[in-house]
């Protein structure tokens, strides 16, 4: 079995790893609410001029697109998947901590942290 599953909508797509559906399908089932989703948005700041923003989400908007793995579902606006296309969603334990992780192809350059991106 792939450790990786890509799916895709219309030309763009996203990856999410198990570890990352695995994590969100936790967190969801601590939050005792099925409906949930993990929102993954792109706003202007950080140190290298967008940044990665994460929450949780029990609706969807109409330029929204939602993808699943293994039954945990991430919702990302249109805007925000034109700068994430391509890109692989990972759920990271190490020495800096727990932390989604994204690896984007679009991005030129990063902040050491990894939760902003210059393109």
């Amino acid at each position: 079995m792939s450790e990786m599953t890509t799916i895709q909508r219309a030309t763009q797509s996203l990856s999410l790893t198990e570890n990352a559906a695995k994590r969100i399908a936790w967190l969801m089932q601590q939050e005792e609410q099925s409906n949930l989703m993990l929102r993954i948005a792109v706003s202007g700041g950080g140190c290298s001029g967008f940044q990665y923003g994460f929450s949780f989400d029990d609706n969807t908007n109409p330029d929204d697109v939602t993808f699943e793995r293994d039954g945990a579902r991430v919702v990302i606006d249109q805007m925000s998947l034109e700068l994430l296309s391509g890109s692989q969603v990972d759920f990271v334990e190490d020495l800096m901590g727990a932390y989604f992780k994204i690896e984007n192809p679009n991005a030129t350059a990063s902040c050491g942290c990894g939760t902003s991106f210059a393109i």
